[in-house]
């Protein structure tokens, strides 16, 4: 008998349950409406009711029609932790076709001129496994690698990383060491380079090691973040 597909669900973040928690009816009249700080409300309340056990599948064409045009910071913040939350796969454990819809959202914040925005979205990025989701957005993800930023490249390396590590990761991003290496050369933020390098040693740790050994006059000078992560490495 064929097993049926599993996908594991893991909860990264919690939150403090309402005491007074609102329907689903409630919660779509504030989604629909032009305040701001409604929609912030209801997309909090969506979030706690998701976390415990609620499912209401009705709400995701509301967020697609009325949440994600929405430049409201904070809104789109919770929209990814929203996305985070959701069921994503059938009891087969196949795509919904409509988490489709959000990849062209996702594509926008990762171009989006507001360097803020790029960044939570390359983060949430970090904490996607479904391949159909991600192969999309690789083009954008590797353009933040040299975002002016390094607020947005530190977490640009993350989300290559993650991508890079899954089981499509080396169909998908072949050169990703490559990529990772050209970053641990011309990045001079201390946290981009030391997720850089953690990634590669991950990656290709041969490679990884032959960086430090070309490179090993400079190491009295290597930031302590950096310096940590080529002993762990050596180790």
């Amino acid at each position: 008998m064929a097993k049926e597909a599993h996908h594991e669900r893991v909860c990264t973040f919690l939150v403090a349950g309402d005491k007074t928690p609102a329907s689903g009816n409630e919660i779509r009249a504030a989604l629909e409406s032009s305040d701001d700080e409604a929609k912030v409300e209801a997309m909090e309340k969506a979030i706690s009711a998701l976390l415990a056990g609620e499912q209401l599948p009705a709400l995701f064409i509301t967020m697609v029609r009325y949440v994600l045009p929405s430049e409201n910071h904070t809104v789109q913040k919770l929209l990814l932790l929203y996305l985070e939350t959701i069921q994503k796969h059938d009891a087969k454990g196949t795509l919904l076709p409509e988490m489709i819809l959000i990849c062209q959202n996702l594509r926008n914040n990762l171009q989006h001129p507001n360097e803020y925005v790029r960044g939570v979205t390359l983060r949430f990025l970090t904490r996607l496994q479904e391949r159909e989701l991600l192969e999309p957005l690789i083009p954008s993800v590797l353009s933040n690698l040299d975002h002016r930023h390094s607020y947005v490249r530190r977490y640009a390396v993350l989300a290559l990383a993650s991508i890079a590590t899954r089981p499509f990761g080396e169909a998908d991003v072949p050169d990703a060491p490559e990529l990772l290496e050209k970053v641990l050369d011309s990045e001079q933020d201390a946290g981009t380079r030391r997720n850089a390098f953690r990634a590669l040693a991950a990656l290709s740790p041969q490679r990884a090691s032959a960086f430090l050994f070309a490179r090993a006059d400079s190491a009295p000078a290597w930031p302590d973040s950096f310096a940590t992560e080529a002993l762990a490495l050596l180790r």
